[in-house]
């Protein structure tokens, strides 16, 4: 049974100045959020560290979330999509690289739910204990 879809998205060589700029984020949530029908709790969390460094930016919707964190010491952004419904597809590539400048976008799509999925199950060392 399928829960929920997950997208993890990193966008490469993008423009340094556009990944520091909170109101070009918004703009592509918001183009996101339109384009898919989604819908908001609350006006979300935003968060410019200072000097050279990026964003951080958190929207609740009633179908769950959207993330982005910012890197432009790196040229990279990465934004996480999660929804318990069925949504179309977002051209993630044709957005970011002509809202960001992006060169190159990676998306993955993972299926939540689905105990045939391929993610892989990593172990770690968990903090305080065993692994």
């Amino acid at each position: 049974m399928i829960v929920g879809t997950e997208w993890l998205i990193e966008a490469f060589d993008c423009e340094a100045e556009k990944l520091r700029d909170v109101e070009i984020l918004r703009e592509i949530f918001a183009r996101l959020i339109g384009d898919l029908g989604l819908k908001t709790i609350g006006e979300g969390i935003w968060h410019q560290f200072t000097g050279e460094k990026g964003v951080t930016g958190l929207v609740a919707l009633t179908e769950s979330h959207l993330a982005c964190h910012t890197y432009p010491e790196y040229k990279t952004a990465t934004f996480n999509l999660y929804c318990c419904k069925n949504r179309p597809e977002w051209n993630w590539e044709e957005n970011l690289c002509a809202v960001l400048g992006a060169k190159n976008v990676n998306v993955q799509k993972i299926q939540r739910g689905n105990s045939e999925s391929k993610i892989q199950n990593l172990k770690s060392k968990i903090v305080g204990g065993e692994a």
